[in-house]
């Protein structure tokens, strides 16, 4: 059953978020970039969801081919001059074009969790190809000679799915695919299909090899790249002298998270399967164990190597409800092997690290991209029509949307339009969000976000539901439901209910309210590294409402997609309905600016969060932690105290407030973090950002992390090799001025 609430105007259930975010929206909101604009980056490429990178590159240029599911325009390429700043591009098709109602949520059919997936990118014969597989019709091929198109779409049909594409040297393509039993199938120069005789298997069963496999050819060595899920996230190489095999096979990274557990997945009652308007009670989100690496380590993508000669893996990683994002590490090669991370910490990869080498002739840097740093998408939309010559891509033409915003599962083009300034959505029957046709989404963007649109509602008819809300499941909304007209004497009154649902509990809100301009402001606070949103509304624009309570949000295996805004209008009353109008969408990001992130120039403690005290210089010349110096006129207070002396590039030496600076004697687990007094000894860290003024210090000689056992009673020693999932091993810390 489901419980209403009716809650007067003025009065709303749930605690406020505003008072955490309290300034007025920006005209141009900074968004999140890697780039820290020092020489370094810093992981995730993206604070969004991209989901099975395929990375490829055609002379000093890179492109980033990634899945998008059900949403459409489909096919998402991304390109780079540098792998750290990234621009969008191009989409291989703008709807799908099978004739088959499923794709267009027509007569209570949809591809959620379908659609295309796994997509390989590659450069052969003066043109590109984009393979990828959607469900129920097999393989398929885009095709272009220019990247941003127009593509040609070539239908090969045939069960090869999540697959690597070889155009090797003797002309033929080969398709490698499979899960734990590998194959390879020939394919056919026009792309008309696979040449099925042709399919062997590569690797037998029973070699620990997964899936999502990336095939390349390296001084004449086949070298594939792939990612097992059983019994916990791995990332695999094999490589052998011919494509046929036999192949030998290492794991080339492991429990990399970066310090992030696992998301709680939504679980679907057993024995049952997930149906669209399903009662949300009967999901379950449950905790997770925060010290498993389970799948969130950095998995599944491609490597690709710079002008340089240095190598590189763009890999993703199940990054919480944002769904799955983007890293970029390092690649050491060590015995023939392409090891992801950094001599003496191979298997592990640096949060922080400098941005790769891309240079053209005479050493000189790529032209236009020296100092440059941008996010990928323009996230916030007025709707209307401007020119900009920003590489995050505005809308190609007054009738075009920015190439940030997809459709969910095909749109119906004669029920949408953009119109003086606004998106108007025209209302079809739905029985709720999930199947409502024309709704337009985008990915949320972490680690905090905060999301406001303008409505209109004036257009809106008996039955009609127009909002704010997460395309996820569960799914939820806020939004405005048209229940007719109360008479009068000019024709009678507008009757409009503010509402609030929320999926996984069933349970829906519905505040009574006047709206005289048939206007009314939505928001959606977001914190997704913790996974909970909670909506908000406001009558002026001005002062905000919390609607509903704080509602855990999930990653999930059912859509495979992370949560995701949308702009909807649906019919619930199964009318034909009237229209809303939307304006002023604006993302505003309080955490993409880091540049306080490292607290040069500030006297500051540093708490271990394993122990939860802070570390001290022992006057025996050891870093310990220690429960004193909490205390101002504690003698031990100064020895609590610490700053930083910044080398450039993201690198500093650490110093006691006594004079005394941070080095290592010895090696390995033996070497103590002990004090001195000669800075040329001090040792040099690269500073690791892991936000919230928490942090870890990697040694740029030895590539391994300074950390305190929290069990041991063992000094510091600098032989971590990284944070684990909760970030209670010791390694990671939270600065306190």
């Amino acid at each position: 059953m489901i419980n209403i609430r009716i809650k007067v105007k003025g009065l709303v259930m749930g605690v406020s978020l505003f008072h955490l975010f309290t300034f007025s929206p920006l005209a141009h909101a900074q968004s999140w970039t890697a780039d820290n604009g020092n020489g370094t980056y810093t992981n995730p490429l993206f604070y969004d969801e991209f989901s099975d990178p395929d990375i490829l590159r055609v002379g000093d240029d890179y492109y980033l081919a990634g899945t998008t599911m059900h949403t459409v325009p489909g096919l998402v390429i991304l390109h780079s001059k540098d792998l750290v700043n990234w621009e969008n591009i191009s989409y291989c098709f703008d709807r799908f074009d099978f004739d088959d109602d499923a794709f267009s949520l027509k007569n209570h059919k949809e591809i959620y969790g379908q659609g295309v997936w796994a997509p390989a990118i590659r450069y052969a014969n003066g043109q590109f190809y984009v393979f990828t597989n959607i469900n129920g019709k097999g393989l398929q091929c885009y095709t272009s000679k220019d990247i941003r198109g127009p593509w040609k779409h070539h239908n090969m049909q045939g069960r090869i799915y999540d697959l690597s594409v070889l155009f090797d040297d003797d002309g033929k393509i080969y398709a490698i695919h499979g899960y734990g039993e590998v194959k390879c199938t020939e394919l056919k120069p026009d792309m008309s299909g696979p040449i099925e005789e042709t399919e062997r298997t590569i690797i037998p069963e029973g070699s620990a090899v997964g899936e999502g496999h990336h095939m390349y050819k390296i001084n004449g060595m086949y070298y594939l790249i792939s990612t097992d899920y059983r019994p916990n996230g791995r990332t695999l190489c094999s490589r052998s002298k011919s494509i046929w095999g036999p192949y030998e096979t290492i794991t080339i990274t492991a429990d990399e998270t970066f310090g992030y557990h696992a998301a709680s997945l939504t679980q679907v009652p057993e024995g049952e399967q997930y149906r669209i308007g399903h009662d949300g009670t009967k999901f379950g989100i449950p905790e997770v164990d925060k010290d498993a690496t389970a799948c969130t380590n950095i998995h599944q993508g491609g490597i690709v190597e710079d002008q340089s000669g240095q190598w590189w893996a763009l890999l993703m990683m199940d990054f919480h409800s944002i769904g799955r994002t983007v890293t970029l590490a390092p690649i050491t090669w060590k015995d023939g092997w392409p090891m992801l991370g950094l001599e003496g910490n191979l298997g592990r990869a640096p949060r922080t690290w400098r941005k790769p080498d891309v240079r053209g002739n005479g050493g000189a840097a790529v032209r236009g991209y020296e100092n440059t740093s941008f996010a990928p998408y323009d996230r916030s939309d007025d709707f209307e029509y401007s020119r900009t010559s920003v590489p995050s891509h505005p809308r190609t033409s007054d009738k075009s949307l920015k190439p940030i915003w997809q459709w969910n599962h095909n749109p119906d083009d004669t029920k949408w339009s953009l119109k003086n300034g606004r998106l108007r959505l025209q209302s079809m029957p739905a029985e709720q969000l999930m199947w409502a046709r024309n709704t337009l989404t985008q990915r949320v963007i972490g680690p905090k976000s905060i999301t406001t649109v303008e409505l209109y509602a004036k257009g809106l008819n008996d039955g009609d539901v127009a909002g704010l809300g997460n395309i996820n499941v569960p799914c939820s909304w806020i939004g405005i439901v048209k229940g007719g007209k109360v008479k009068g004497a000019k024709g009678g009154k507008d009757v409009y209910t503010l509402r609030c649902f929320e999926q996984a509990t069933n349970d829906t809100i519905d505040v009574p309210l006047s709206l005289p301009n048939g206007k009314i402001w939505l928001r959606c606070n977001g914190d997704y590294d913790n996974d909970q949103a909670q909506y908000a509304y406001s009558t002026d624009g001005t002062t905000y409402h919390s609607l509903g309570r704080m509602m855990p949000l999930s990653y999930q295996l059912i859509s495979f997609q992370g949560s995701r805004h949308a702009l909807f209008a649906f019919n619930h009353k199964g009318q034909k309905g009237g229209y809303a109008e939307f304006d002023n969408f604006t993302v505003e990001e309080p955490m993409a600016d880091r540049s306080g992130n490292i607290p040069y120039g500030k006297s500051f403690r540093i708490i271990n969060l394993a122990t939860g005290k802070p570390a001290i210089a022992m006057e025996h010349g050891l870093l310990y932690d220690t429960e004193a110096g909490t205390s101002s006129t504690s003698d031990a207070a100064r020895l609590t105290r610490f700053r930083i002396i910044d080398k450039g590039q993201g690198q500093v030496i650490l110093q006691c407030e006594d004079g005394r600076y941070v080095f290592c004697a010895g090696y390995g687990l033996a070497g103590d973090v002990r004090l001195t007094t000669d800075e040329s000894k001090a040792e040099v860290f690269m500073w690791q950002d892991y936000l919230n003024h928490e942090f870890m210090l990697m040694s740029m000689r030895t590539h391994r992390y300074i950390g305190k056992s929290p069990t041991t009673g063992s000094p510091y020693s600098m032989d971590f090799t990284g944070a684990d999932p909760a970030r209670r091993n010791g390694a990671v810390f939270r600065w306190e001025e």
